[in-house]
């Protein structure tokens, strides 16, 4: 059953949104903080925020969804805005996710130049599918615009110290995933 028509109010039309629900998207693999730094900030924003972790098999994902859900959720139970933040899985078109989520407002984190230009293309999809969702971009903070999963993920896979760019549990389960569990707990190789 499709999201539209889970939600779907009489006559057959999508609920209207909610303009004070964010929904950020990702894959979150793993969650990051600069992830972290966008999911507080639009915690503050909005009076709910609504986390969607993607399945996106296409990104060949270190962790499944089931961990990446636990990980997201066990990290934003940290932030001062906590309480405002729901997390869940989606799989399929990000539309349908955010008509699921009764949101009306999409958030993404912009690091660069190169962010923006993805970023303007999947808005403007977004507006042509969906006229009635917003898309608003919060420009990370500046020591966060070098992190990105993929990188952390490749320092990992090289042995480097992933530390300055996640948590200390996010640390600990991305060196399990990749057979260093043991070292893992002595700080940071």
């Amino acid at each position: 059953m499709s999201a539209v028509k889970a939600g779907a109010q009489e006559g057959g039309l999508p609920p209207a949104p909610d303009y004070r629900t964010g929904f950020y998207p990702g894959t979150f693999d793993p969650i990051t903080n600069g992830h972290l730094d966008v999911i507080e900030r639009a915690a503050a924003l909005f009076d709910r925020l609504v986390v969607g972790v993607a399945v996106n098999e296409g990104k060949q994902p270190l962790l499944s969804l089931e961990e990446r859900l636990e990980m997201v959720r066990d990290e934003v139970a940290t932030l001062p805005h906590g309480d405002r933040i729901t997390v869940v899985g989606f799989d399929g078109l990000l539309i349908d996710a955010v008509r699921q989520a009764g949101a009306g407002t999409v958030v993404r984190g912009l690091r660069s130049a190169g962010d923006f230009d993805f970023e303007t293309q999947l808005s403007g999809a977004l507006r042509r599918l969906a006229p009635e969702i917003e898309t608003v971009f919060l420009l990370a903070a500046e020591n966060h615009r070098s992190t990105a999963s993929r990188i952390v993920k490749e320092i990992a896979r090289l042995g480097g110290d992933i530390s300055p760019f996640v948590s200390e549990r996010v640390r600990r389960r991305v060196l399990h995933r990749l057979g260093r569990g043991q070292g893992a707990e002595a700080g940071g190789q």
